[in-house]
């Protein structure tokens, strides 16, 4: 089954990520921040990376663009929990540093979940 990698600081929302993740059949990794994200990437194939933008830090976007240097062909779905127009806008903008698919927590779960299923299966 796929690994996915889950970079999110709010601990409750990460856990509700990778609980839900891991009741569909994925296999998990998680973590709190960027550099946690970096390292926990660097240990294992991960075939899907979701990562929060505004995080302490590193923020979501250095994270990408991190992500992207070490494998230009990760896949990658940005979340924020948005709130301003100015903060839907960052996280649109993130498709520019190569994020495949955008979701503005709260998301509809199933959408969430149809997304992943059609990036993991584009190989």
């Amino acid at each position: 089954m796929a690994l996915i990698l889950i970079i999110e600081d709010e601990d409750v929302f990460r856990k509700m990520l990778e609980r839900m993740l891991k009741q569909v059949g994925y296999d998990v990794l998680a973590a709190s921040n960027g550099n946690e994200g970096l390292k926990l990437y660097h240990q294992d194939q991960v075939d899907l990376v979701i990562t929060d933008i505004f995080m302490p830090e590193k923020e979501g976007i250095q994270t990408v663009m991190e992500l992207k240097e070490i494998n230009p062909d990760v896949k990658i779905i940005a979340i924020s929990g948005g709130g301003s127009l100015e903060r839907l806008e960052y996280l649109k903008s993130t498709i520019d540093f190569g994020v495949h698919k955008t979701f503005e927590k709260p998301f509809v779960t199933k959408e969430f979940l149809a997304a992943i299923a059609e990036l993991l299966d584009a190989d």
